[in-house]
């Protein structure tokens, strides 16, 4: 009567030294083991230039670390022994910062854009529609080519089909289809892929307005005179000192 119960704490409940352990070994888990950290008796070492060392004491490859002033990184810690590689850990978590933000910007700035189609569409409105999907492509983006139907026309889905597969080969030089003809109650739709991403074509548009601005600086600029007019317009000098000679001879007889 009256005692109380003792509650057991479990690992994650257990109030101070326990759960921030866990909390600091949770923040490393991504990050591979380096030098002093890496606490097996032996590792297979590759070298800076990828050369294969072979399995040598986890010690001598720390000595050969600081030797060429290189970080000893554990690269595939589940091999055994595992493999360890002499590189500049600092250079190389930037390097791989710089790949992955360029990855999330190229992925971020891929757009669907979307053309909608009539199926009984004039010639001139579909090239209009052509145009429009060639310059999404061209600028990297995807295209949703869009059909939608009215009134009986829902009973002819082939007429659909086959208007999206014209739209995809017009436009073949520049994206191919990634996902085919689909109907969705009133309307068909078609995906098309460009054939280059958007990283490439946004650099091929930079480098494109980069020439047109030094070819148009180049026709501003004054054309500069030639050597031979430069030559004709200048004065001509008289050699004072060939004319001179004959008066001073003359001078003397008289």
């Amino acid at each position: 009567m009256g005692r109380h119960r003792r509650r057991d704490h479990g690992p994650g409940d257990r109030p101070g030294r326990g759960g921030t352990a866990r909390t600091t070994r949770e923040q490393h888990i991504s990050e591979p083991r380096i030098n002093d950290r890496i606490r097996v008796p032996e590792v297979r070492l590759v070298g800076p230039g990828g050369e294969q060392v072979g399995i040598v004491r986890v010690e001598d490859a720390l000595r050969l670390a600081q030797e060429a002033d290189l970080d000893l990184v554990e690269v595939a810690p589940q091999a055994r022994p595992p493999v360890c590689k002499l590189m500049d850990f600092g250079k190389f978590k930037y390097e791989a910062d710089m790949k992955a933000r360029e990855a999330r910007k190229n992925q971020a700035n891929t757009v669907l854009k979307t053309v909608r189609l009539r199926l009984k569409i004039d010639p001139h409105d579909y090239a209009t529609k052509k145009g429009q999907a060639e310059k999404f492509l061209s600028a990297g983006d995807k295209v949703k080519v869009m059909i939608m139907f009215r009134g009986r026309e829902q009973s002819r889905p082939e007429m659909g089909y086959r208007l999206l597969q014209r739209m995809a080969t017009d436009v073949g030089e520049l994206g191919s289809v990634e996902s085919a003809p689909m109907q969705d109650g009133r309307n068909m739709v078609m995906v098309i892929g460009p054939h280059r991403k958007k990283a490439e074509a946004k650099a091929e548009a930079k480098a494109e307005q980069r020439r047109r601005k030094d070819a148009e600086a180049s026709a501003a600029a004054p054309a500069e005179p030639a050597a031979d007019d430069v030559a004709e317009d200048a004065p001509a000098t008289t050699d004072v000192t060939a004319t001179a000679a004959p008066a001073s001879d003359g001078s003397a007889t008289a």
